[in-house]
């Protein structure tokens, strides 16, 4: 089967899929519901991807995968629960998700890199779901657009495994997938900056 790639750290397609098949069905279509604005709850996911609840950490994956069901990020940038009956807003460090695996296939003889979160979504980055990578003086942080406006971080781990996707064209850096080319910024280091 051409799907069947495998990454460098053996993870497969079918893999992904077969994790997200058993954490799930997909998400409902919270983009096509337009319930009133109730008000904010204490709830944050925090930049390391947990979820807590008026400080206490909610600990039942179940019950997470749940909420990030209903998750919607508005035109406003605020990040909500949306029910068809209500609106919740709620804080976000960072990203909505983790990407906690990756694996890279060719499809018509192109590279996808391929992506499962820790709600259990699985999402080819393409122009569907483009990537996005912020430069720092740490490196580069990669997130990926999963639905709607929410983003995945990706794992420091992941970060390192994309680096070694990174190609040259036309004498910049850049990562294909699924057609789409994204640029790699530069990263600015304490010399660069103070030059």
């Amino acid at each position: 089967m051409e799907n069947q790639s495998h990454s460098r750290d053996g993870i497969s397609l079918e893999a992904l899929v077969s994790r997200t098949e058993r954490a799930g069905r997909g998400a409902p279509p919270v983009e096509r519901w337009n319930p009133p604005y109730c008000g904010d709850i204490d709830m944050v996911i925090r930049a390391d991807g947990s979820w807590t609840y008026c400080g206490t950490p909610i600990g039942r994956p179940a019950l997470v995968r749940l909420f990030a069901s209903v998750l919607r990020k508005d035109a406003d940038g605020r990040t909500y629960l949306v029910t068809p009956v209500e609106k919740l807003g709620i804080a976000v460090e960072d990203a909505h998700f983790q990407a906690v695996e990756m694996s890279r296939i060719e499809r018509d003889g192109e590279p996808v890199l391929v992506f499962r979160t820790d709600a259990g979504e699985v999402v080819e980055a393409g122009t569907e779901h483009p990537l996005r990578l912020v430069a720092d003086e740490s490196g580069f942080r990669p997130y990926l657009t999963v639905r709607g406006r929410l983003e995945a971080r990706l794992t420091r781990a992941l970060a390192f495994d994309l680096a070694d996707y990174i190609e040259e064209e036309d004498g910049r850096p850049i990562l294909r997938s699924g057609g789409a080319r994204f640029a790699v910024p530069a990263v600015e280091d304490e010399e660069t900056r103070s030059a």
